[in-house]
């Protein structure tokens, strides 16, 4: 029965961090395309790193 529910309580956990995760995608996203507009190219890499942290963390939590 422990097992079950510390299964359950881990899937929950992960469903909560992946949509935290996809929250900071948009807004990484967002800042993104302001740094595009502004030709801001350390922002630009800066938000290219973020973003692919946050890809491999929801490949990891296989939320996609």
């Amino acid at each position: 029965m422990k097992q079950l529910m510390n299964t359950s309580l881990k899937k929950a956990t992960e469903k909560e961090r992946a949509a935290v995760l996809r929250l900071e995608m948009d807004y990484e996203l967002a800042t993104l395309f302001e740094a595009i507009e502004d030709k801001n190219e350390k922002k630009i890499k800066e938000c290219k790193q973020k973003l692919e942290k946050i890809r491999l963390e929801l490949l990891r939590l296989k939320a996609f």
